[in-house]
């Protein structure tokens, strides 16, 4: 797709996020900041790491958010007795025609388009981790045989805040395949009003449509081919780096409070999130600003504390201000 084609599309896209949002805004009352990196989330191929208190609203956004795109939605409820199985399915014995015993392959729940992985975090780390291979290379593996997931394949997991009973901390191998970590906060009053309205009084939503499979993957490219400036992806590389303490771009709190940075997988993050903010804002180049917009959703997660940090209470995303603050 050269320029010209882009420039094209981009208004597309720009018309779309705005038919989504208002889609969306029929079931689910505020949360703008999550729409977008939820959308973006898809854009970019990605997948994403909703946290909140239970009650907020998180299921019923992802699942609206599945009909808004006609893909296919698969829930996997995580328990501390979910085993990997369960997840991606088994093989069993059953009879063909000729009345022979054969194995047949089950498909679990992870054969869908959305995959909403609810409570990830209530599941033993074993379990857990039975989503990395699909994640990352969009198949999985079972009984040596390899079963590919259908296109666009997206996992939104919600988890509640780890100091809540129950709860078992990710692997940092899974973590670190989220794109983004985006953080959900109590609504307003006044969208509490709004809730109200639509849950307890006679409302009924019709959500429509507006985008499908192969639009999807026809938007996806596009993500790849907004130019960058050198100067604005010297400072995506540079946010990074200063994310590991004892570099030389590291700020005194990193030094004082992070154990490990960001992987290269974050920068590839950072990069890709940019270019996709750029186009649904109607831009056709990536710009510094964008890679500050969302600089905090991809290096949240992929910022890990030492024990002085968490014994402070210290926030990934007070650490990636100042290191921000540091490179302005």
């Amino acid at each position: 797709m050269n320029k010209n084609e882009m420039n094209a599309e981009a208004p597309l896209l720009i018309d779309i996020y705005s038919r989504l949002k208002e889609e969306l805004s029929k079931t689910i009352v505020g949360q703008d900041e999550l729409i977008r990196g939820l959308f973006i989330s898809v854009l970019c191929q990605g997948h994403a790491l909703v946290e909140g208190v239970p009650g907020l609203g998180k299921t019923l956004m992802i699942r609206s958010l599945s009909r808004v795109l006609d893909l296919k939605y698969s829930r996997i409820q995580f328990t501390p007795d979910l085993m990997p199985a369960d997840i991606l399915g088994t093989n069993f014995i059953t009879e063909d025609d000729a009345g022979r015993r054969v194995f047949k392959f089950y498909k679990g729940p992870v054969f869908g388009q959305i995959i909403l992985a609810d409570e990830i975090n209530r599941a033993t780390p074993k379990t857990q981790s039975a989503l990395l291979e699909a994640m990352q290379e969009g198949h999985v593996t079972l009984f040596g045989e390899q079963h590919d997931l259908q296109a666009p394949f997206v996992v939104f997991a919600t988890q509640n805040p780890l100091e809540m009973e129950g709860t078992y901390p990710l692997p940092e191998a899974q973590v670190d395949r989220f794109l983004f970590k985006l953080l959900i906060d109590y609504p307003s009053q006044e969208e509490l009003s709004r809730i109200l309205d639509q849950t307890t009084e006679d409302y009924s939503a019709n959500v429509s449509t507006v985008l499908n499979t192969d639009q999807i993957l026809a938007l996806q490219p596009m993500i790849k081919q907004v130019p960058i400036a050198s100067h604005v992806k010297d400072f995506a590389i540079r946010l990074v780096m200063a994310t590991h303490p004892g570099h030389a771009l590291a700020t005194e709190p990193v030094n004082a409070f992070v154990k490990y940075g960001a992987s290269p997988r974050g920068l590839q993050g950072i990069v890709k999130a940019a270019k996709a903010t750029a186009l649904i804002e109607g831009r056709f180049n990536a710009s510094i600003e964008d890679i500050k917009s969302v600089a905090k959703p991809v290096l949240r997660h992929r910022i890990l504390l030492n024990l002085k940090g968490i014994a402070e209470g210290v926030h990934p995303d007070n650490l990636v201000n100042s290191i921000i603050e540091s490179l302005e």
